[in-house]
């Protein structure tokens, strides 16, 4: 165990090492997206009634963390593959995961600048009162991860040029098709039932749930979907982990 944490904590060193030019590009990049999606989309909605302000409100953060997991990830890791880091990165005499590990904490960090700012700017934009319960970590700290590792086992099973067509795609449909930002009974009853298995809407109730007491679905059901996601996007990264080692 002392071996593995060694290695995780030399390794998250590293990826901070490398990425120390970038990182204030990569928060101001996540600041912009905060803001983008908060007034972005209220020039959707110019008249916005209580309901609606409280999911703009909660889905905002809960975008920065998505789209950030799942699309910035991924790319990341492609170039990672398409450079040969990835594969130097392989010859490390250091557990399989901590590698994966690593990387996954540095994004985990990098997001939450944006997601902060995010909560701030929707709260005072729609005039709405958070009151976060003392789950509000565990939460967040959960959906950040499950994007993340789902974001890494989808650039560590694909080629570099798919997963960043797939992670592409996957911003698109999070932004536009996606119960986030307007309640899951909206959408039309084929997308309604893929998203009951998909963690997306659970991942927003989540959020919602922390920051206001208020949740769509069974927040203990929302709790274990978003946990077999995130085991899931863990399982698979470990398994092509140890195949190519």
């Amino acid at each position: 165990m002392s071996v593995a944490l060694r290695s995780y904590g030399l390794l998250f060193r590293w990826q901070l090492l490398r990425m120390r030019r970038q990182i204030p590009l990569l928060v101001v990049i996540q600041l912009a997206l905060a803001l983008g999606v908060v007034y972005g989309l209220a020039f959707l909605l110019p008249n916005i009634d209580s309901r609606s302000a409280l999911f703009l409100a909660t889905g905002a953060p809960t975008l920065t963390l998505l789209l950030l997991g799942l699309t910035a990830v991924p790319q990341e890791v492609s170039q990672a593959k398409l450079s040969g880091r990835q594969a130097y990165l392989e010859t490390f005499p250091v557990p399989r995961l901590a590698g994966p590990a690593a990387e996954v904490s540095f994004w985990l960090v990098v997001q939450l600048p944006g997601t902060f700012l995010a909560l701030l700017v929707a709260a005072a934009r729609f005039d709405f009162a958070l009151r976060p319960n003392a789950a509000v970590v565990p939460a967040f700290v959960l959906v950040a991860l499950c994007g993340a590792t789902l974001g890494y086992a989808i650039a560590m099973v694909a080629r570099p040029e798919t997963a960043q067509q797939i992670a592409s795609f996957i911003s698109i449909g999070i932004l536009l098709f996606s119960p986030i930002n307007f309640p899951i009974d909206r959408l039309p009853g084929f997308l309604a039932a893929i998203h009951r298995v998909l963690p997306i809407t659970y991942m927003a109730d989540l959020t919602r749930w922390s920051l206001t007491g208020h949740a769509e679905e069974n927040v203990a059901l929302a709790f274990a979907v978003v946990l077999a996601w995130c085991a899931a996007g863990i399982a698979i990264s470990w398994r092509v982990a140890v195949r190519r080692g």
